[in-house]
């Protein structure tokens, strides 16, 4: 008798565990990039809101390598209940599936829950560069086509296909010059042993205030928080479509259950409305973006369809 009343109550106790509401432990973010990389800055400082409203720890786990992918990999293919999510960016999820091959697909392994940033580019050059404004400068380049140089953090990078579409655009030929990370690319267009670049306002912004780089304009249709006095290319250019930027969000894997999803979604929401937030994320030179839940499968598939065409029309190849 005494067993049978262990075995109920051992039913009974199970039962209340499994009815708890979500979540019941903590959640682990996997950052497929290195701590203090701009995913990381702007996952981190999302999951101490989302702790505080979920009332579990959101503990961060830096998984890095391969571009990103290593991490993303780790995220697709964890189990679907909520307690795995991904910080997930451009890099991995809307680049490489069109440079090259990679044991996950964004769009049926992982599901995008809300988005955190999307972060203008801005163009810039050595302090001394002989041009003035956005204009001059295309004008310059584009009367001695391959004479100038540009550099990237890498082939196929964000910031490589960022400058190649603003070429484009522009009518611009120059050379391209990859790097193994953006802080080397700096120190060079610094010093003007390449030309230009095209590079996150959260990178080159102590540069800007320093006078060692100057800027002409940033990538997107709406000027950048971090830099309001600053052109967008698309006005100082005069090149209307020229709008681009880097995304940064969360992600879980795919079959995740939808009232965990719409749960996470919306706090989301509400953690990025949250003036302390958007100050914090202003300041690292990230600019907070919000977009709805129904709206981000379109918004996957732009982003992953205009990459490919950038890489198909500057025939990149990974290097």
């Amino acid at each position: 008798m005494k067993k049978i009343t262990l075995f109920l109550a051992s039913i009974l106790l199970s039962g209340v565990a499994f009815a708890q509401p979500y979540p019941n432990r903590p959640v682990k973010v996997i950052v497929p990039w290195p701590p203090g990389q701009a995913t990381d800055i702007a996952a981190r400082m999302l999951a101490e809101k989302m702790q505080d409203a979920l009332k579990q720890p959101f503990v961060i786990d830096n998984r890095a390598g391969a571009g990103g992918s290593i991490g993303t990999e780790v995220a697709a293919k964890s189990a679907p209940d909520g307690y795995t999510l991904l910080a997930a960016s451009s890099g991995p999820m809307s680049i490489m599936p069109s440079l090259q091959k990679i044991p996950y697909d964004p769009q049926k392994d992982l599901t995008l829950i809300g988005l955190i940033t999307r972060n203008p580019y801005a163009l810039v050059t050595a302090g001394n560069f002989p041009a003035n404004n956005a204009k001059e400068f295309i004008a310059l380049l584009k009367a001695n086509p391959d004479k100038y140089t540009f550099a990237s953090s890498g082939t196929g990078a964000t910031a490589h296909l960022v400058a190649e579409l603003f070429n484009a655009q522009a009518g611009i030929k120059a050379r391209h010059v990859p790097y193994k990370g953006s802080a080397p690319a700096i120190t060079d267009v610094m010093s003007g042993q390449v030309d230009y670049m095209v590079e996150t306002i959260a990178s080159v912004a102590p540069h800007l205030k320093s006078g060692r780089l100057k800027t002409f304009g940033v990538s997107t249709a709406k000027r950048a928080a971090a830099l309001p006095d600053v052109p967008t290319l698309a006005e100082a250019g005069n090149l209307p479509d020229y709008d681009i930027g880097a995304w940064i969000g969360y992600a879980v894997p795919a079959g995740t259950p939808s009232d965990i999803v719409l749960r996470l979604s919306g706090e989301m929401q509400k953690a990025l409305q949250a003036p302390d937030l958007k100050e914090r994320l202003l300041n690292a030179g990230l600019d907070p973006v919000s977009v709805a839940l129904d709206d981000l499968p379109a918004f996957m598939r732009r982003e992953q369809e205009r990459y490919a065409a950038i890489i198909k029309s500057a025939n990149i190849k990974p290097e």
